[in-house]
């Protein structure tokens, strides 16, 4: 728009200051005179000239044509400005996630997806999002694994599983001299059944970054920090996740709102989106009150929620910032992933204001929207 802009000024100063040139000469006017289109000319006659019978035309001076001149040379450079540094962006970023493309199959309001978007949003990996229909799944049809998310890395390397993913990209950023293929063998699938006969796939070492020794003491210079870093990974997997939908679904009007959000960020038709909201809002009341007892929840499942949260700020500490220190770790990373797809809805408000997890939130917030753990 602005290099649309400049070349418009630019061409009215030079207009201005070569009387007969450009509109003036094309339709036969006298020197100077502008053509507007019928519409401006009728409203306007005795400002510009037409070339019509009893108008007089005027040359415009030539100051104003400098100031349109000028007016249209700023707006290019400005676009070309801009354009230049987002060129630069694009490959710094490119560069920072070692040339690989990225594409991400989502559901955007999905916990363990929006643990995948905070990775990538805070090591600045550039990525492409394909949103996927809850409903038909029409999207990752071409793929085995029916579930959400999936990474694709070059439209060749497949990754399943939100910890998958990001151990194995962590581990890519930091040793380099190995593919992500090579590393996602690393991750070998387990499949076993659970306890209702359904077969489950798991992942074996998924909570691990894979490096050599100099790297993980570069990586973990305390001692404990990387087991702390795997406990509260697989915590956040194993219990906070599970207190997302009782809180969000917790009444029947907290479950209308979680679908109304759902429906207004997902990839619904319209009447998908219809039946979605009031019926699945209804069934997700109703499963919510059966994930409380599965659980063990209490009666008020904000309790739960409340002392979650707290225990984490706890493991934080007062003299640390992060649980990674100064900058956030993997285990951060996935805390904020999975708290930040209850924004906009009551729990989460609730959250913020009956916890202490605001200025820890806050900070991550930052982090990731400034790319910070792109350095």
């Amino acid at each position: 728009m602005a290099a649309t802009w400049g070349r418009c000024v630019f061409k009215v100063g030079r207009n201005i200051l070569e009387p007969g040139t450009g509109a003036a000469r094309r339709s036969g006017t006298g020197p100077g005179s502008l053509l507007l289109g019928s519409g401006s000319v009728r409203s306007s006659r005795r400002s510009f000239g037409t070339g019509g019978p009893g108008v007089r035309t005027r040359p415009l001076p030539a100051p104003l044509g400098c100031v349109f001149l000028l007016g249209g040379g700023f707006a290019l450079y400005q676009t070309v400005k801009i354009r230049v540094q987002q060129h630069l962006a694009a490959e710094e970023a490119k560069v920072s996630a070692g040339g690989l493309k990225l594409t991400l199959y989502q559901y955007k309001t999905c916990p363990f997806c929006s643990k995948v978007r905070a990775f990538l949003d805070y090591h600045g990996l550039p990525y492409e999002i394909v949103e996927v229909n809850p409903v038909m799944r029409q999207e990752i049809k071409w793929s085995t694994y029916r579930k959400v998310p999936i990474l694709m890395v070059d439209d060749d390397v497949q990754l399943n599983d939100s910890s998958v993913i990001i151990s194995s990209l962590k581990t890519f950023l930091i040793s380099k001299n190995r593919s992500v293929s090579e590393i996602l063998r690393c991750y070998p699938e387990m499949k076993s059944k659970n306890d209702s006969g359904k077969e489950v796939t798991e992942y074996n070492n998924k909570y691990w970054v894979m490096l050599d020794e100099a790297e993980t003491t570069e990586l973990y210079p305390e001692k404990g920090m990387q087991k702390e870093e795997m406990k509260w990974r697989q915590w956040a997997d194993d219990w906070l996740v599970h207190l997302i939908s009782p809180n969000v679904y917790r009444t029947t009007a907290e479950a209308l709102a979680s679908f109304d959000y759902i429906v207004r960020e997902g990839k619904f038709g319209t009447y998908e989106g219809f039946f979605a909201k009031y019926v699945g809002a209804a069934a997700m009341f109703i499963i919510s009150k059966r994930l409380k007892n599965r659980h063990n929840l209490q009666d008020d499942v904000r309790q739960d929620l409340y002392k979650a949260v707290n225990d984490w700020v706890a493991a934080i500490g007062k003299k640390r910032k992060f649980m990674g220190g100064d900058q956030p770790n993997l285990a951060d990373l996935a805390v904020y992933g999975v708290l930040r797809v209850m924004e906009g809805l009551q729990a989460f408000d609730d959250m913020m204001a009956n916890t202490k997890v605001k200025h820890w939130y806050r900070r991550m917030e930052r982090a990731a929207l400034n790319h910070e753990g792109r350095k």
